[in-house]
C-alpha cells in the first residue's frame, strides 16, 4: 500500500459529508416506505417502525462516512467495511440508492492504493458478498440477470482506480529512469573532465621525467629544466582539477581561491601549445580569423578538444610533432589538430576520443576523427 498524510485531506472530509447526507436521505426514505415489507411499498401505518431504519442506520451512517476519510490510509479495511455494511443493508430488504456510494468510493480506493493481486481478490470477494441479497431474494434467473449491473458498482470504480495507479507508477518509473540517465550523463561528463585534466598533466609530467632521466648525468642543467617543467605541469594540472571539481560542487561549499579559478578556454590554447613544446613536442599553432568572444560551453569544449588531441600525440604518435589550427569562421569555431601516424600502428578509440565526440555533440557541433595519408587528424566545427 502507498503511504498517505497522517491527517485526512480536506476533500476527503467533504466527500465524507456528502456521502453521509446522501446515505441518511436513503435511510430516511426506506424507513418511511419499508414495512410491512421493504418491497411492498405504500405509506407506513401509524405506530409502525418509522424510525427503526434511521436509528439502526445512524451507526451505519457514521461508519460509512468515516470510510471516505480512511480510504487513503486503510483502503482495504475501508472497502471491507463498506461492503459488509452495504450488504447487510440490502439483505435486510431495503432498496438501492445512495447507500451504494461508499462501495463505489472504496472500490476506487482499493484499485488506486492496493497492490493488484491482493486488490483483485478483495474486489472479487466484495462482489460476491454484495450480490448475496440478489441470490437470496431472487429466482436463479433473476439473480443471474442482476449479476452484471450489481458487479458494476465494484468493477467500474475499481478499474478506474487501478488505471490511475498504473499510470502513476509508470510516470514514476519514467521519472526515475530520466533521473538515472541524467546522473549517468553527469558522471560521464565529470569523468571526461578529470580524464582530460589529469591525463594531459600526467602525460606532460611523464615526458619531462623521461627527459630528466635521459640527461641527468651528461647534461644536469637540462635535467633541472625538465624538473622545473614537471613542477609547473603538476601545478597547472592541480589548479585545473580544482577548478573542475569546484564547478560541480554545491553552492555555498567552502573552497580556496584556486578552486574558483576560471576554466580554460581558447585564450589559453597558446599557453597549452607552449607547455607541449617544453615537453618536447614540436607544435605549430595557427590562429585564423578575428578573435571574438564565444559561448562559455564552446570556449571550454574547444580548449579541451585541443588539449586531448595533443595529449594523444604525446601518448601515441610516432613523431613528436603536431599542427594545431584554430579558425574563427562565420558562426563557428573550426579546430584541426594533425600529427604524423605510424603506418604500422593501430588506431583505437579510447576514452579521450570518446570524450572529444561527446563534447562536440553537447554543443551541437560536428567532428571528424581518423587517419589520413600518413597522418591522424581531429577536425571539429563548434557553432557559436
Amino acid at each position: 500500500m502507498t503511504s498517505c498524510p497522517p491527517l485526512p485531506r480536506l476533500r476527503d472530509v467533504a466527500l465524507a459529508l456528502v456521502i453521509g447526507v446522501l446515505v441518511m436521505g436513503s435511510l430516511r426514505w426506506s424507513g418511511r416506505w419499508g414495512p410491512p415489507g421493504p418491497w411492498d411499498g405504500g405509506p407506513m401505518p401509524p405506530g409502525g417502525s418509522d424510525g427503526a431504519p434511521i436509528g439502526a442506520g445512524a451507526f451505519v451512517l457514521a461508519g460509512l462516512a468515516v470510510l471516505a476519510v480512511a480510504i487513503r490510509r486503510w483502503p482495504l479495511p475501508a472497502f471491507a467495511l463498506a461492503v459488509l455494511a452495504t450488504s447487510s443493508y440490502l439483505l435486510a430488504g431495503f432498496p438501492y440508492g445512495p447507500i451504494l456510494l461508499p462501495v463505489v468510493v472504496t472500490s476506487y480506493g482499493l484499485g488506486r492504493h492496493v497492490r493488484l493481486p491482493q486488490a483483485a481478490i478483495a474486489a472479487g470477494a466484495g462482489i460476491l458478498l454484495l450480490l448475496a441479497h440478489v441470490l437470496v431474494r431472487s429466482s436463479p434467473v433473476d439473480g443471474l440477470v442482476a449479476v452484471l449491473p450489481g458487479s458494476a458498482w465494484v468493477v467500474v470504480p475499481f478499474s478506474i482506480g487501478l488505471a490511475r495507479r498504473l499510470v502513476r507508477e509508470a510516470s514514476r518509473r519514467q521519472q526515475a529512469e530520466a533521473e538515472r540517465r541524467a546522473l549517468d550523463a553527469e558522471r560521464l561528463r565529470l569523468a571526461s573532465e578529470v580524464h582530460d585534466v589529469v591525463g594531459h598533466g600526467l602525460a606532460a609530467i611523464q615526458m619531462h621525467a623521461d627527459i630528466a632521466l635521459h640527461v641527468r648525468d651528461r647534461r644536469p642543467e637540462q635535467a633541472h629544466v625538465a624538473l622545473e617543467a614537471i613542477s609547473r605541469a603538476s601545478a597547472d594540472a592541480l589548479a585545473e582539477l580544482r577548478a573542475t571539481l569546484a564547478a560541480i560542487a554545491p553552492e555555498g561549499e567552502p573552497g580556496d581561491d584556486a578552486a574558483h579559478a576560471p576554466t580554460p578556454g581558447l585564450d589559453r590554447v597558446a599557453d597549452l601549445c607552449a607547455r607541449m613544446r617544453e615537453a618536447g613536442i614540436a607544435v605549430d599553432l595557427e590562429i585564423a580569423g578575428t578573435r571574438r568572444a564565444v559561448p562559455p560551453a564552446v570556449d571550454v569544449a574547444a580548449y579541451r578538444i585541443v588539449q586531448e588531441s595533443l595529449t594523444n600525440v604525446v601518448k601515441h604518435a610516432s613523431e613528436r610533432r603536431a599542427d594545431v589550427r584554430v579558425a574563427y569562421a562565420d558562426g563557428a569555431i573550426e579546430l584541426e589538430v594533425t600529427n604524423a601516424l605510424d603506418g604500422a600502428g593501430e588506431v583505437r578509440e579510447g576514452f579521450g576520443i570518446t570524450g572529444i565526440r561527446r563534447r562536440v555533440r553537447d554543443v551541437g557541433g560536428q567532428v571528424d576523427i581518423g587517419p589520413g595519408a600518413g597522418t591522424f587528424r581531429v577536425r571539429a566545427s563548434l557553432p557559436t
